[in-house]
């Protein structure tokens, strides 16, 4: 009699939950939701997905190499085939221009490797950096500034702590315009032959002044003439800086004719080249067509963080010309 009245209890509560409304909507709610993930998409969907591994691209690490040291990582990526699918589905035809891409990060970041130095940006990076050092040059300076400013270039320029101290408008003028500004020491010494004391204290001194006169603080480092040991290096990351060289020198400082450093630069130019120049006449005479024949080979120009940083230039990926991965 007991069990009786147990088993009648359970299936009165049983026959209230599912005669419950709330417990039907819900219920409801439950197989719509189920049905909405589970449910094969129509064929345009699966060909989206059967395709995307074509197009898809690995990120690469960033590295040691034995030769160019510090080597920035670079996205990958990756097709997104629900958003691709939304761009679509209204023809209800695959499309190679509307593949829509996500960036996928590397592992292994450019923050997280051993200090040493940077010679140049990732090598399937279309870009290339301009770094300018100055401690001297000064009646040249406004119309690289103004060059720059007329194709919307930025650049990093490196200053010396003594040379911003004697030309703090300059410097100003500088920073105002957005350029990029690094410490290049405070009085241009030989850091490859100085003592641990005198690195720290040229690094230190020059930050100080750039950060008084303009309100930045510099992030990257160049040492005077691209002289160095392995502790310069050291320093400069304690310090909270990356050390950056170069893989192209216009080598301005010889006077050559605007045609010749143009030339010079233009045979080793290359994917994330960081390209050595100083405020020389020279340079000044030649930027406007170096900047044209640059772009004219498809990189783009921007700062050294720009240049470093892991983002991927999409106009890789415009309408028409998407990469597919080869077939083996």
């Amino acid at each position: 009699m007991k069990k009786m009245f147990v088993f009648g209890f359970i299936f009165v509560v049983a026959f209230m939950l599912v005669s419950n409304p709330f417990t039907t909507e819900y219920l409801s709610n439950m197989k719509g939701s189920s049905f909405s993930v589970s449910k094969p998409k129509d064929s345009l969907f699966q060909e989206i997905v059967l395709k995307s591994e074509e197009y898809e691209v690995p990120p690469s690490d960033a590295k040691i190499d034995p030769i160019w040291k510090a080597i920035p990582g670079y996205n990958g990526l990756k097709v997104d085939a629900e958003a691709s699918y939304k761009k679509m589905k209204s023809s209800g035809e695959f499309v190679e221009d509307k593949l829509v891409f996500r960036q996928i990060k590397p592992k292994v970041h450019l923050d997280e490797l051993p200090p040493a130095p940077v010679y140049k940006g990732h090598p399937d990076k279309p870009m290339v950096s301009f770094i300018i050092n100055v401690a001297w040059g000064n009646e040249y300076l406004s119309e690289m500034l103004a060059t720059l400013k007329s194709h919307h270039i930025k650049a990093t320029f490196f200053l010396e702590g003594r040379w911003v101290q004697k030309n703090p408008e300059l410097a100003k003028l500088i920073a105002d315009a957005g350029h990029e500004v690094g410490n290049h020491s405070f009085t241009h010494p030989d850091l490859k032959v100085s003592s641990t004391t005198k690195i720290r204290q040229e690094i230190m001194r020059t930050n100080e002044v750039i950060k008084a006169t303009t309100g930045l603080n510099p992030e990257w480092f160049a040492p005077p003439s691209g002289s160095f040991r392995d502790e310069v290096i050291s320093v400069a990351a304690e310090e909270k800086m990356g050390t950056i060289m170069w893989s192209v020198d216009t080598v301005d400082w010889q006077k050559p004719s605007p045609d010749v450093l143009i030339n010079r630069v233009m045979s080793k130019v290359h994917n994330g080249a960081i390209i050595l120049m100083h405020p020389t006449s020279s340079t000044a005479k030649s930027l406007d067509q170096l900047i044209v024949r640059i772009k004219g080979k498809g990189l783009q120009i921007d700062t050294i963080t720009e240049l470093l940083n892991e983002d991927r230039i999409m106009e890789n990926f415009p309408e028409g010309k998407i990469e597919k991965k080869p077939k083996n």
